[in-house]
């Protein structure tokens, strides 16, 4: 049930963010669904391998590498999802930050916090 609740909360967040954000395009809340299911997938698979793989960067940048890696998981899920198309690179990179930001304040806010 807590899976379910995240998903639907990132799927809403998402359709916010493509009507506030120019460059993130998403074509239904249907597609925004499918955006927040390939994220968590991306993020519980690949984002630890490339974490890993790219640790000396990350220790060197003071975790700030880490930003970089999120907006190359928002890139893949543009190339995944049918319907759902990031602009560029800077714009996938500001899209996960807020969407991070805001999902941390989404859940706290519904008590949903890790």
């Amino acid at each position: 049930m807590k899976v379910l609740f995240r998903i639907l909360i990132t799927a809403v967040l998402v359709v916010i963010l493509s009507h506030l954000m120019p460059g993130v395009h998403v074509e239904s809340f249907v597609k925004a669904i499918y955006v927040a299911i390939v994220l968590g997938l991306l993020n519980l698979f690949i984002k630890p391998i490339l974490v890993i793989l790219t640790l000396p960067i990350t220790f060197i940048t003071l975790g700030l590498f880490l930003l970089i890696i999120n907006a190359i998981l928002i890139l893949i899920c543009d190339n995944i999802v049918g319907g759902f198309r990031v602009d560029s690179f800077l714009t996938a990179l500001l899209f996960s930050v807020i969407l991070s930001v805001s999902q941390s304040l989404m859940y706290a806010l519904f008590g949903e916090a890790k």
